[in-house]
């Protein structure tokens, strides 16, 4: 069996490290913004080449805080997309405010620009793309629309840790930026955790105070806030993380060359690879494929896992049926989610095991004639 994620190597390989961060915090017994939690944000900041990161308790509330503390709430509306990860949309619920749909790249997946400027209203505040499986947006165009309208942007850089656009790191470029650092991240933790960043000191400092109850002191609250800390033994997981993170990162890559290679010459759509503008990170290798379910159970006889990411867009799950979307108001995302299929990749995969999903893929299409 090929599994599509097997998190038990990568304990196996980093075991004592693991061991001696949590043993160092139980060692100290400061579990709650201390130590290990400063010195995370001060690596990750000096990493991104950022003025300040924020931990806090997931991508979710990363999204959610920046948007609260630039006073978000109904009935305004932030632009989005609806091919992403729920949550995305779930932040912006959060705050009262409502979700606008964009609809995407067809080769990127990420938001069209094109299509952001016929999105905006009055009750528009924000703008948040999406660096989806590791792609960055195109941020040039969408921060000069939002500029240009007045709008926040606040980068969703869940999947990309490590992208670069115009030689910065993603999730840098906006007025905020926000990483999940769920255990199926490029860099995971051992449970959830996430982190705002941002190059705005005030802002910053609003968001310290809102993810500790608005305390900008002991037992003082300025502000309202609420209970979205990064604790310590998460804090020092991810600092053995970060130590590895250009690593693993370019196994991934190997690993994204040897499909990109090997399946060139199938009938699959291969996804884009960075340009001169953009350094993707292989969070995800997405393929396309008319065939594509027909193709998952093969691989799936096969021993192989396989996902999709994601098969139902956000507009048409039933949770947000308020939002009155037709099923083909945005036809680019609809018609990705009924091709798209993710393929193993991370970095304790073996080459052995690549091959052996390249030569199930291969073996499919000759049956099939195609």
């Amino acid at each position: 069996m090929i599994r599509f994620l097997d998190f038990t190597r990568k304990y196996k390989r980093y075991r004592r490290p693991v061991q001696s961060a949590v043993s160092r915090v139980f060692r100290r017994g400061w579990f709650i913004l201390g130590p290990e939690l400063e010195e995370f944000e001060r690596r990750f900041a000096r990493y991104l080449d950022v003025r300040h990161v924020i931990g806090v308790n997931s991508g979710t509330d990363a999204l959610f805080l920046v948007l609260k503390a630039h006073g978000i709430e109904a009935p305004h509306e932030v632009i989005t997309v609806a091919n992403t990860a729920v949550p995305t949309v779930s932040a912006i619920r959060m705050t009262g405010a409502t979700p606008v749909f964009v609809d995407v790249l067809a080769d990127s997946q990420t938001l069209d620009f094109s299509r952001l400027e016929a999105a905006i209203t009055p009750k528009a505040r924000a703008v948040v793309p999406v660096h989806l499986y590791g792609y960055p947006a195109c941020m040039n165009e969408i921060l000069r629309i939002s500029k240009a309208h007045k709008l926040i942007v606040i980068e969703d850089a869940c999947q990309a840790h490590g992208a670069n656009y115009s030689g910065r790191r993603v999730g840098t470029l906006g007025d905020a930026g926000c990483f999940s650092f769920y255990p199926t991240k490029n860099l995971g933790a051992f449970g959830d955790a996430g982190a705002v960043v941002t190059n705005d000191t005030r802002l910053a400092n609003r968001l310290r105070a809102m993810r500790n109850y608005g305390e900008v002191s002991k037992a003082k609250n300025a502000i309202e806030g609420i209970n979205t800390r990064l604790d310590e033994i998460q804090a020092a997981l991810l600092g053995l993380g970060l130590s590895h993170i250009d690593e693993w990162n370019q196994q991934r890559a190997k690993i994204a060359n040897i499909y990109l290679r090997t399946l060139r010459k199938t009938p699959l759509e291969l996804p884009t690879t960075s340009d001169s503008l953009r350094q993707r990170i292989w969070h995800q290798f997405v393929v396309k494929s008319d065939q594509r379910d027909s193709l998952q159970r093969f691989l799936r006889q096969k021993g192989i896992e396989t996902m999709i990411h994601y098969p139902t867009p956000v507009h048409k799950q039933r949770a947000y049926r308020f939002l009155t979307y037709r099923s083909d108001d945005l036809p680019v995302t609809s018609r990705l989610s009924n091709r798209i299929l993710s393929l193993p990749i991370y970095p304790e995969l073996s080459k052995a095991e690549v091959s052996t999903v390249c030569s199930a893929i291969l073996e499919f299409y000759g049956k099939e004639g195609r």
